[in-house]
């Protein structure tokens, strides 16, 4: 039985709706439209919040020019009710098909309805729950019987069908229903499904038809559209492969993305052999295939035997070096033993100057057969196909590569899908007979994987224990039935004793989805003896409410680095604004990262990260400048992200070339590149050259150079683009229900773990090391005392311009420069006066220090780690060993003692300052809070004072003299301090009461 593919389209209720039938309410009914079909619910009377619950399905074809990928839903208010003579409109919703998702992923969404017009009154939101649905298709019926004899011509003639035996007959004859014409108030029924077409029969020999019939046969089939004709050996439709499985899985970055052009790196040319397979070779073994090029000597793997001798292997050899020939020699071999070597069964020479050039898009080259000469394969023949091409070749990824090591390939991955599991446990209920103590009390463990967390702990004094508990944790899909979340009530008994006394298990694939911040309804669970034999006992139940928050986005980065904010649910995603692409070109200069031999080697990759997607390049072995030329492409769905590209040193050749136990090293970070996408300009092509640097215990140190080719590509419209800059960051569950700083640094611990434990199960594996550093794992919760003096001057650089601005009104008073003082005067002059063109000159000003800081923006090169802004070009020796050091500490004691006084030092200096910064605050409080009572009178006589003056004199003249007042020459002002701020200084802190 075969199965076709529906989009399920629940219409559950509506909410706020327009009130249009003139007495307060409206009789709503809703009219969808997908893929050139229309559907319509019922009409609910008189109802602004309507609940429809209905299902209804639509036919999900190939792509449509026509139509698009749009379900489009309008909200119609019923002209048969009330005294409405029209149709109103309520709202519409238009969504597109790549926010659908497959059945199982489904969740109720209210859609804000939206207008037609923009003078539409529209308000309220409707309730979907939109999914892909797998139909069974029950097989087709089995043949009729075969007809008897027909009649003769004449009585033939006279037989005319039924009226009744008419509609059945056009039915039968047109098995595609028209849609062109659509009916609101009757919708079209779905179209049947697709049955696989039976074989036209010849007629029996002995059912010859006569002259008459051929004749009214040719009549009616000239006379018939095309359309009519039996339908069998047409084109049948096409399954909409494309469109809907990027729905479901994220293959929509795979498709088109990945088959670049490779414009923006190098091109490098290879000499690529295909060995296919052998036919009428004298052996009974397993040959092998030697190929000799250019100073390189390859083996291939033993033969398969079947029909043939099966290899199906590609060799790409590197045609860029100067040392190329131009005799390409294929020879077979038979393995004779492991000491006596290969006895030779025949060659064959190509000139390397005849071999054709492909060039992509260009479709493969086909293999063809080739006599064997020489050795003893007198009547042999070998399948092979040679063809000079790039690395742009779609057999270059797979083929073995005489610059790469053997087991080395260049791989694209997936993160796994992520969600936040909400667990919130309520109460328990029949636990008392669980304990005789009055002391105990009972708290809940939850466990998922190696993630637990407990409740706080309640006593029973009161009855029955109640928590009210949010517990978050991290999962990702596929959810099987093995995978469960495991709740274990523990009673703890005095004085420090502890008893597990039931157990219950949920499996995640019965834990509902939301995506916004509903209520879920609570269930009971059973909670169970945790003795094995005794697991069916009832040992009271727990009460809970769990759901997967899709609204949220999971930090498996830091905030600052993030490449993606994408909430998990795909029905919340929004179109892309463009795609990111990037060219990894190579490294130079790196330095040798381990010895083999005798002999400096290095074996590095590159690995980029951004959003879901990972890449890795191939491994370029023993070379200090390994060339990659390797081109990848993003979708970008904000610009406010990162791109991060790391380069490593692969422990992994070593192993496969002398089996060695050195695999079982961590491979070496040599350095790691961020580029923001909002620094790139739309359709610029960045190539730079970045340092790699790299800090440890031992100071920092450059490991080399890489150089990297960046583009972006703006897909969305201008204002879209611009709009998308005054959107939040995060989703709005984020918002509405925020987790704080402590829960998301530990759920981004634990996504952390899950990430690097999925593509270490890769082949070839991204190992865990590599994704910890990739996502700043190990660098972001050690504390510095390098980073605490970065983020210091940090600080001290942002308010830099204020106090230059403080320093130039300083001089502007102290007359320094006269000229400049005057103009100050005239200017204060008139914006006192003209107290509306304070706020334009502002802008003004702002205006022109932007467009003078526009001559010196960076054209070429993109930001890059700063290592004087890190202070890691002066930093001390011991404070690089207290960064790097692992927690806890493993320095000796004085060590320690050391590092404690240090940070009693400097923990003495922010006391300080906070201490000044409390001590201003509390005397602007004591102003007014009688604290000082002689001060606190002085001031509100003062306040009082100056509110009678300002009523009587004009408030221009009170700005301008004080302003002239401000400004005046020094030789009128006294060197001592103001009496205000000595009047303020004499205030009364809190300082005094600390103890």
């Amino acid at each position: 039985m075969g199965s076709v593919r529906k989009l399920m389209v629940e219409v559950i209720d509506a909410r706020n709706l327009v009130p249009k039938d003139g007495h307060g309410a409206s009789s709503p009914y809703a009219i969808l439209d997908f893929h050139g079909q229309r559907r319509k619910t019922r009409t609910v009377l008189r109802d602004l919040n309507p609940t429809w619950n209905e299902t209804l399905e639509f036919n999900v074809g190939k792509t449509s020019d026509v139509f698009g990928d749009m379900l489009e839903l309008d909200l119609f208010h019923d002209k048969n009710v009330g005294p409405t003579t029209r149709t109103n409109f309520l709202g519409r919703v238009r969504l597109s098909s790549s926010q659908f998702v497959k059945k199982g992923e489904e969740a109720l969404i209210y859609y804000p309805l939206q207008k037609k017009s923009l003078l539409s009154w529209i308000q309220g939101e409707i309730g979907l729950k939109i999914y892909f649905a797998d139909v069974v298709v029950p097989p087709p019926a089995p043949p009729p019987p075969p007809k008897p004899a027909a009649p003769p011509a004449d009585a033939q003639k006279n037989i005319e069908p039924s009226p009744e035996e008419k509609p059945a007959a056009e039915a039968a004859e047109d098995p595609i229903p028209h849609e062109t014409e659509h009916q609101v108030d009757h919708p079209p029924p779905p179209p049947p499904p697709h049955e696989e077409a039976e074989p036209v029969l010849d007629p029996p020999k002995d059912q010859v038809p006569s002259d008459d019939q051929v004749m009214m046969a040719s009549i009616s089939i000239t006379a018939m559209p095309e359309v009519k004709i039996n339908n069998i050996n047409g084109p049948q439709p096409i399954s909409r492969v494309s469109s809907v499985s990027s729905f479901i899985s994220d293959q929509s970055d795979r498709s088109t993305i990945e088959r670049s052009s490779f414009d923006l790196v190098e091109k490098m040319h290879y000499l690529f052999v295909r060995v296919v397979r052998a036919r009428s070779l004298p052996t009974a073994g397993s040959p092998v295939v030697k190929i000799a090029v250019s100073g390189f000597h390859v083996v291939s793997k033993p033969a398969r035997k079947t029909a043939f001798f099966d290899w199906d292997q590609t060799f790409a050899f590197n045609r860029d070096s100067q040392d190329s020939s131009s005799i390409l020699e294929v020879s077979v071999w038979d393995p004779i033993g492991a000491d006596v070597g290969h006895d030779f069964l025949g060659g064959i020479c190509f000139d390397v100057g005849e071999i054709p050039l492909r060039d992509p898009p260009d479709s493969p080259l086909a293999p063809q057969w080739y006599r064997l000469e020489g050795g003893g394969a007198h009547r042999g023949d070998l399948m092979l196909a040679t063809w000079l091409g790039t690395q742009a070749d779609e057999s270059f990824p797979d083929a073995w590569k005489t610059d790469t090591s053997a087991n080395s390939r260049s791989k694209v991955y997936q993160s796994p899908k992520l969600w936040y599991l909400r667990s919130t446990v309520v109460e328990a209920q029949d636990i008392s007979m669980l304990t005789r103590l009055k002391d105990s009390s009972f708290q809940v463990k939850v466990q998922l994987g190696f993630q637990v967390q407990k409740t706080k702990t309640v006593a029973t004094s009161s009855g029955a224990p109640s928590w009210n508990e949010d517990l978050m944790f991290v999962a990702a899909e596929p959810f099987t039935a093995e995978n469960s979340l495991t709740f274990f009530l523990i009673e703890h008994r005095p004085p420090k004793e502890q008893a597990v006394v039931g157990i219950a298990r949920v499996p995640l694939t019965a834990v509902e989805r939301r995506v916004d911040d509903r209520n879920v309804v609570s269930k009971w669970f059973t909670l169970e003896d945790p003795n094995e034999e005794k697991r069916a006992s009832y040992r009271g139940r727990v009460h809970l409410r769990l759901c997967f928050d899709g609204g949220y986005h999971v930090m498996d980065e830091g905030a600052h680095v993030c490449s993606d904010y994408r909430p998990t649910a795909r029905q919340l995603w929004k179109p892309p604004i463009g795609t990111i692409e990037l060219g990894i070109i190579g490294c130079k200069n790196l330095l040798p990262m381990k010895t083999i031999k005798g002999k400096g080697s290095t074996d590095a990759y590159a690995v980029a990260k951004y959003g879901n997607k990972w890449v890795r390049t191939r491994t370029i072995s023993d070379t200090l400048e390994p060339r990659w030329n390797e081109q990848y492409t993003w979708r970008v769905y904000d610009p406010s992200t990162v791109l991060t590209v790391g380069v490593f040193d692969s422990w992994e050749v070593v192993f496969d070339s002398e089996g060695s136990m050195e695999s079982v090293r961590p491979d070496f970070r040599i350095g790691k590149v961020r580029i923001r996408i909002s620094t790139l300009t739309t359709a610029k092509v960045y190539k730079s050259v970045f340092p790699l640097i790299l800090l440890s215990q031992a100071g920092l140190k450059k490991m080399g150079e890489i150089e990297l080719a960046v583009r972006f590509v703006r897909s969305s419209p201008t204002l879209d683009f611009l709009h998308v800059y005054s959107q939040p960051l995060l989703p709005a569950m984020h918002h509405l229900k925020p987790l704080g700083m402590v829960q998301q640094e530990a759920l981004r611990g634990a996504a952390m773990k899950i990430v690097a434990a999925h593509l270490s199960l890769s082949e070839p594996p991204l190992r865990r090391e590599v994704v910890s550093h990739m996502l700043d794992h190990a660098d972001s919760n050690s504390f510095s005392m390098r980073k605490v003096r970065a983020n210091w001057y940090r600080i001290i650089h942002v308010i830099a311009g204020v106090v230059e601005v403080f320093r130039w009104v300083d001089d502007t008073r102290s007359w320094k420069n006269p000229t400049a003082t005057m103009l100050v005067h005239a200017l204060l002059v008139m914006l006192v006066w003209f107290p509306d063109l304070i706020v334009p000159t502002l802008a003004l000003y702002v205006f022109s220090i932007g467009a003078w800081n526009y001559r010196f923006r960076s054209r070429a090169s993109l930001p890059h780690f700063d290592p004087k802004m890190s202070l890691a070009e002066s930093v001390e020796r011991d404070e690089l060993e207290e960064e790097f050091d692992a927690m806890p500490c493993s320095r000796p004691n004085e060590v320690v003692r050391a590092r404690y006084d240090k940070l009693r030092m400097l923990g003495a200096r922010v006391q300080t300052m906070l201490g000044d910064i409390a001590t201003q605050g509390e005397r602007v409080q004591a102003l007014v809070t009688w604290r000082d009572p002689r001060a606190t009178g002085i001031f509100v006589a003062f306040c009082f004072m100056v509110a009678f003056v300002l009523y009587l004199v004009p408030s221009k003249m009170v700005a301008m003299a004080l302003g002239f007042y401000y400004l005046r020459h020094p030789i009128f002002r006294d060197r001592m301090p103001s009496p205000a701020l000595n009047f303020f200084r004499r205030l009364p802190s809190l300082s005094d009461r600390m103890l």
